[in-house]
């Protein structure tokens, strides 16, 4: 017996008003029904005692990641960093960062010295070698450990003062 549908499977770059309908068709799902697009959707089983809201809000989600693309490289890292995080217990690392466009440029006077740096998806630009984190390229501009953000001016508050040069 072949498996049936309740919400059409996805396609490749699916229209936007068939992700709109299929989104729409959810409401009308029971439970039952939702935990059998989750196994169809996710090819495993929802967990047991998942609310019919969470189920419907999860199916949905990867309806639409499915048809319009999921989380970028950069994002997923972002996110495995700060379960990470989580699981030991360390608070500094959830909080908020600056948010850096890819492309976006940073510049820096230090010492007299204009510094540029390119922002990538996956790390930074700076004088033609990539960089993970701006901590990095401010250690390499200065020689000492700063907070790269804050070097930069991107962190709370007023602009960082030259210190150190």
């Amino acid at each position: 017996m072949q498996k049936r549908h309740l919400v059409a499977p996805p396609t490749p770059a699916a229209a936007p008003a068939e992700v709109a309908r299929r989104l729409d068709r959810l409401t009308t799902l029971t439970r039952d029904q939702l935990r059998a697009e989750w196994r169809q959707l996710y090819r495993c089983p929802p967990p047991r005692r998942l609310s019919r809201d969470l189920l419907r809000r999860a199916v949905a989600y990867k309806i639409q990641e499915q048809a319009l693309g999921g989380l970028s490289a950069a994002m997923r890292r972002r996110l495995q960093t700060l379960a990470r995080a989580l699981a030991e217990g360390d608070e500094t690392s959830l909080r908020a960062g600056p948010s850096l466009k890819p492309g976006a440029r940073l510049l820096r006077q230090w010492r007299g010295e204009s510094h540029c740096v390119v922002v990538l998806e996956d790390g930074f630009l700076y004088e033609d070698r990539r960089y993970r984190s701006l901590t990095a390229i401010a250690r390499a501009i200065t020689g000492v450990h700063w907070s790269g953000p804050r070097f930069f001016g991107l962190g709370s508050g007023a602009r960082p003062e030259d210190r150190r040069g």
